[in-house]
């Protein structure tokens, strides 16, 4: 059954203030740009304020040396030169030099912690970028946690970071999905797959959100942080700086490789078998370079095509998780569905082979990339691990998302707490978790089906398929509901009509060579 975590998760209350006057502060600045500037400044303070209350307290042990970087290493805290500290930038605020002290600033953490090298923004005194806009934004930064002691400090900078995050992924719109999956998504997944210890892994990181929640999770439900070891992959390099920030300012140790490759060219964790997966790709990928791959030891369920990378995702998860791993994957509705291109086989022989656990359809608007609805497949490697819970083989839950959640702004859905309880306790129940409520079918929402079921939908996967209507559900469906749902299913058959298209246009070129 889901827990119910304290607040580690809920807003603060003044982080939209803060972000509207921060957003304010960049003028005609493209979003992409000040995204650098601002989280640098939060990062720079949170590092700061870790260290001036490491420094505080060694000045009190007798036996401590305040001012040797190895007393800082061990505990963890990022040791900051003297030039580099907040009250010294802070000071420095409205003179004109104040980006080339922060550059300096940057280039003496980079040098003085190697885990940060080539991580950190390092641009600041670029003549485009307005000196006193930079001065009012360390202004603004310099009053996040004042007020608080140093570990509640440290933590409203690590939640006003995330918060920004989310920000600018919505105000640079689709580019912006690229690098953060929306809160309420990654907690619906970190809910479901509760991955308390272990290894957990993400082969398209983005900015790290996936890591954060699960931090977070054990944390909220009483465990030790150390339990879990966090692996990644990214391959923009400037997405791979950010996380790396990300998890920085949640004292967050992982192992984050910078990949330009991409994870199926250039797997840099060949061997490694996680315990939990949790990735958000990007959707219907058609230029992967899937015609250099056409056998893989990763392949097990079928060659995937070259113009569209969803079922290499799939079957790359799948082939990286333990012998009782779990993965929660978001992919595109048409992923549950498709024929194309020898999909449809693939996605059968993964439901024959038992790999599929769950599926979950997802409303629209929950994403900043595409306001079309996303589905969420969890994959497993065993579905009778032993242990207190039961045997599911030859079942698959599917569960139907697609009416859940509210709006938070004119253009993007969340899901509530309450909600993501509510499909996390099904998942738990289906699964015959010792603290959970008996699962039980429930017309229009969730349904357990056997293989043979599956199989006579032609192992289609679309939970609508499976929960049937709600027994008190109203025909009256909106006319934006509808129009959604036409927009979505164009969308897709424009998707496989342009994978055909290329398929026939390979053919005769083959043909006429």
């Amino acid at each position: 059954m889901a827990k119910q975590a304290n607040n580690n998760g809920a807003n603060l209350g003044f982080e939209a203030q803060l972000w509207a006057a921060a957003d304010k502060l960049r003028g005609n600045m493209e979003p992409s740009d000040y995204k650098h500037v601002a989280l640098g400044l939060i990062f720079l303070k949170y590092i700061s304020d870790a260290f001036e209350a490491k420094r505080a307290e060694l000045l009190e042990q007798e036996l401590a040396d305040a001012e040797d970087p190895e007393e800082y290493l061990a505990e963890n805290v990022f040791w900051v030169p003297k030039e580099a500290r907040w009250s010294h930038l802070q000071a420095m605020a409205r003179q004109t030099t104040i980006g080339k002290d922060i550059d300096n600033a940057m280039l003496a953490i980079e040098a003085s912690n190697a885990s940060l090298k080539g991580v950190l923004p390092k641009d600041y005194a670029r003549p485009a970028l307005n000196k006193v806009m930079l001065g009012e934004l360390i202004d603004l930064v310099s009053g996040i946690g004042m007020a608080e002691e140093a570990d509640r400090s440290r933590d409203i900078l690590g939640r006003v970071y995330e918060y920004f995050l989310g920000g600018f992924a919505g105000a640079e719109g689709k580019r912006g999905g690229e690098f953060y999956t929306p809160r309420s998504v990654v907690h619906l997944l970190v809910e479901m797959l509760e991955p308390y210890r272990g290894r957990v892994y993400d082969p398209c990181c983005g900015s790290g959100g996936m890591f954060v929640q699960s931090e977070r999770f054990v944390e909220a439900h009483g465990g030790h942080i150390g339990d879990i070891a966090i692996y990644g992959q990214e391959s923009n390099y400037t997405t791979w700086r950010l996380a790396r920030m990300n998890l920085a300012v949640r004292g967050i140790d992982a192992d984050i490789r910078w990949n330009n490759e991409g994870s199926f060219h250039k797997d840099e964790l060949p061997d490694l078998k996680a315990d939990f997966i949790l990735a958000n790709p990007p959707f219907n990928v058609s230029d992967w370079g899937g015609e250099r791959l056409r056998e893989d030891t990763r392949w097990t369920f079928g060659v995937p095509p070259a113009g569209n990378a969803n079922y290499a995702w799939l079957q790359h998860i799948h082939h990286h998780l333990a012998p009782n791993g779990t993965a929660g994957v978001v992919l595109a509705n048409g992923s549950m569905s498709t024929a194309t291109s020898g999909e449809g086989d693939i996605r059968r022989a993964l439901v024959e082979a038992d790999a599929v656990d769950c599926m979950i359809a997802l409303p629209g608007q929950l994403f900043y990339s595409t306001q079309i609805p996303a589905c969420l497949w969890f994959l497993t490697r065993n579905k009778d691990p032993g242990g207190e819970c039961r045997d599911r083989g030859g079942e698959v839950l599917f569960i139907d998302a697609s009416k859940l959640g509210h709006m938070v702004d004119r253009t993007r859905r969340e899901f509530s707490d309450e909600e993501i309880g509510r499909i996390a306790d099904k998942y738990h129940a289906w699964h015959g978790a010792p603290d959970a409520m008996p699962y039980e079918d429930e017309p229009g929402f969730c349904k357990s089906a056997s293989l043979e079921e599956i199989r006579n939908h032609a192992h289609v996967l679309t939970p609508g398929r499976y929960v049937g209507a709600a027994t008190d559900e109203d025909d009256d469906v909106s006319f934006e509901e509808r129009f959604a749902e036409l927009k979505e299913t164009l969308a897709e058959q424009f998707i496989e009509a342009d994978q055909l298209s290329r398929q026939i246009q390979e053919k005769l070129e083959t043909l006429g060579g």
